[in-house]
């Protein structure tokens, strides 16, 4: 007994330095080595995305990738082409939509240009403004109808924000109809 009394002692001693041991290593891990990981992980992010950056101007300097490049800015600019007209051709939508009007054969034709030009949905856009157009003809249905498709079918396209059709007091089936119309116009640029 006396024998296992005093490896009793020995084993308490044993175990009590064992659990000090690791309590010390885990308070050392969490304040030396666990800011290290979290430093080591950061910089290895900021290694992925440099070589990312490098890689890109490595392809950047390449001719092809200048050409597809400079292939698919002309692309975009002749899509927006379809939806912008230059501040110079702006007069020249009045005549366009003018011109549709006579095609389609509406009646009482009248349009006009809104003093105002208002931003698009209150941004301050830097390259683009709106202008606004205000139509009234007197037509049926299906000359209203094929007005409105071969409008917003126009390059550059019109967009519209509104109409109105009055009912016609005579059984014609000539009815009233008012339009207000918005295009995409770049401003003017100072040279």
């Amino acid at each position: 007994m006396f024998f296992m009394k005093t490896y009793r002692k020995y084993f308490m001693i044993v175990g009590l330095t064992w659990a000090g041991c690791l309590i010390l290593f885990v308070c050392a891990y969490m304040v030396a080595i666990g800011p290290q990981q979290k430093r080591k992980e950061q910089v290895e992010n900021q290694l992925v995305e440099t070589k990312r950056l490098y890689d890109s101007a490595m392809n950047a300097d390449q001719e092809e990738t200048k050409v597809r490049a400079n292939e698919e800015i002309e692309t975009l600019r002749n899509k927006l082409k379809d939806f912008v007209v230059d501040f110079e051709e702006s007069a020249n939508l009045t005549f366009d939509i003018s011109q549709i009007a006579s095609e389609k054969k509406v009646d009482s034709f009248s349009i006009k240009n809104q003093e105002k030009t208002r931003l698009s949905a209150g941004n301050d856009l830097k390259y683009l403004q709106e202008n606004h157009i205000n139509l009234s003809f007197v037509g049926d249905f299906n000359q209203f109808a094929t007005f409105l498709n071969a409008l917003e079918r126009h390059k550059p396209v019109f967009f519209v924000d509104n109409f109105r059709i009055i009912r016609s007091q005579q059984n014609d089936s000539k009815h009233k109809v008012n339009m207000n119309l918005a295009v995409f116009v770049l401003k003017q640029q100072d040279s």
